[in-house]
């Protein structure tokens, strides 16, 4: 496995992350523990959780994925050897049962990280991230940027000055962005700066052969500030395996069970994924395993975040990391890409 360097922290991490969100709906506690000990024994560092999850996020669930991250970091002895990386839930209607209605204010961040510290049965957290921002923008993977005024926002000035009252009590080590803009992450580097505030780390989008939006805005950013991505869902829900092309809907797949992941599935979405899956079986390659040895070597990927629902399938993705994609199948993926830039809006 592969170690990066975390920003320009003194971290490092695998560059295959694990990813959380099912532990707490679609795996037990038990199945949690056993992906943990996969991958740790696979080589990987970096664990990604969330107040919010497990997803679909439910109140009766909320906060199960910390809690078994937590069990197992206690049994195992391991704290000291993982990069343990959490979320902070930013404002949303759904989320009610959140502090009444999560903000990225001082007063909800100092509460919510004492809750993430308790469930995960640790003192600090290694990379605390605003899982998205106050403000009306393009994330979730939206596209075409519609302006609209946040009057009620929080400033990020305040979200940021209560991270650096994180860093300095030793609660967190280092603080990243989720589901952000350019312009967001420049005015979090320039208050950081202004300010002498903590500074970002990383910042964890989208990225994968469906939907290359950070490449536009952000990419250029990640690798001059280094400030890597943490990329998530790589493998758009599971969609670039093929195998919910023509209509297959397997029993415990992810689309089967829950409508909200229908940003893939669209019939533009579908030519599309069959283009990338006819590539992978030309060159005599697993698809899903294709899709994700792209992201992984993206320069301005730091770790890429795999998940999976059962132990055959993480460790095929985790295998991942020991491909690297010829200069054919690069040049077969960029030619579908350029017929099709934007097949998921």
């Amino acid at each position: 496995m592969e170690y990066r360097q975390l920003g320009k922290t003194d971290l490092r991490v695998s560059k295959i992350a694990l990813g959380t969100m099912t532990w707490g709906e679609q795996n037990t506690e038990s199945e949690a523990h056993e992906q943990l000990d996969m991958a740790w024994d696979l080589g990987i560092n970096l664990v990604d959780a969330a107040e919010m999850y497990p997803v679909p996020p439910r109140p009766e669930t909320q906060g199960q994925t910390e809690r078994f991250l937590g069990t197992w970091l206690k049994k195992r002895g391991l704290r000291d050897k993982i990069v343990l990386a959490t979320k902070v839930t930013g404002p949303g209607e759904s989320f009610h049962y959140l502090r009444n209605g999560p903000r990225l204010s001082r007063e909800h961040i100092l509460s919510a990280v004492d809750d993430n510290l308790q469930r995960l049965q640790t003192d600090y957290i290694d990379l605390y991230q605003l899982h998205w921002p106050e403000r009306h923008t393009n994330f979730f993977g939206q596209l075409g940027y519609q302006h609209q005024e946040s009057p009620d926002a929080i400033s990020i000035e305040e979200t940021l000055s209560a991270c650096n009252e994180l860093v300095k009590s030793g609660k967190v080590r280092h603080i990243g962005i989720s589901n952000e803009s350019p312009w967001g992450m420049h005015e979090y580097l320039r208050l950081s700066d202004q300010l002498e505030l903590t500074r970002i780390q990383s910042i964890q989008n989208p990225y994968n052969l469906l939907n290359r939006s950070f490449e536009v805005g952000l990419a250029e950013m990640s690798i001059r500030e280094n400030l890597g991505l943490l990329a998530y869902s790589p493998l758009a829900f599971g969609v670039l395996s093929g195998k919910y092309l023509d209509g297959q809907r397997p029993a415990k797949g992810r689309l089967t069970l829950y409508e909200r992941f229908k940003r893939y599935t669209s019939e533009r979405a579908e030519s599309t994924t069959r283009a990338y899956v006819a590539i992978a079986k030309r060159h005599g390659l697993d698809p899903a395993q294709m899709a994700l040895a792209f992201v992984n070597d993206r320069p301005f990927v730091t770790a890429n975040i795999i998940g999976a629902t059962t132990l055959e399938q993480l460790k095929s993705n985790i295998e991942s990391a020991d491909i690297v994609l010829s200069t054919e199948v690069l040049g077969d993926i960029e030619a579908i890409h350029l017929q099709q830039p934007n097949p998921c809006p």
